[in-house]
């Protein structure tokens, strides 16, 4: 299925997500470069909440650009299936390498705003990442790694810990709770 299918297909969880859904649908419609970072203004990115198989836990990553402890994922780079990104990133970045898919569909949908910073010893001007959440479990006892280029920590968190650890006051109170309030309502 197409990303513009998939998003379409998404039911909101909030008035946040459906107008997020909306402003992508219209980015996919605007733009032909939205799976690349040539389009500066901003384009596809992939997270994933990893829990472990109680879901008591989140698997997170200390950010080295956001300073913050942080979910799991990372730019399209061109790859139009995003579970896939998701999956790709959260290896690159944590080291696991047996992932549970939980729902082959998108879990969450939020437009995140980056701040102008320095990576690979260039500037990135702010841009918007157009963001897809999957829902992923990993086993916590597989051995984890940091990956030293993006992040300098990997550990997993008590779900309720989630939003003391993470200093992204937006993602925290708009994205993280959100996704967790879902998470609970799965049982």
């Amino acid at each position: 299925m197409e990303l513009r299918e998939k998003i379409e297909k998404y039911q909101p969880y909030n008035e946040q997500e459906e107008k997020d859904k909306q402003t992508m649908l219209k980015y996919i419609d605007t733009f032909d470069d939205v799976l690349t970072r040539n389009n500066e203004f901003g384009h596809f990115t992939a997270s994933s909440w990893v829990v472990n198989k109680e879901k008591t836990k989140v698997l997170m990553i200390y950010h080295n650009i956001y300073k913050s402890w942080a979910w799991t994922g990372g730019h399209a780079d061109g790859e139009s299936d995003l579970l896939k990104t998701a999956i790709r990133e959260l290896k690159e970045e944590t080291g696991v390498e047996n992932v549970k898919v939980l729902n082959d569909d998108i879990f969450s949908l939020e437009i995140i705003c980056v701040n102008g910073h320095v990576k690979r010893g260039k500037y990135v001007s702010s841009h918007v990442h157009l963001n897809l959440t999957y829902l992923l479990e990993v086993d916590e006892n597989e051995a984890l790694r940091v990956k030293e280029d993006e992040n300098s920590g990997v550990k997993w968190v008590n779900i309720e810990d989630v939003e003391k650890v993470s200093t992204e006051k937006w993602v925290v109170e708009n994205v993280y709770k959100k996704i967790n309030e879902k998470l609970k309502k799965m049982d």
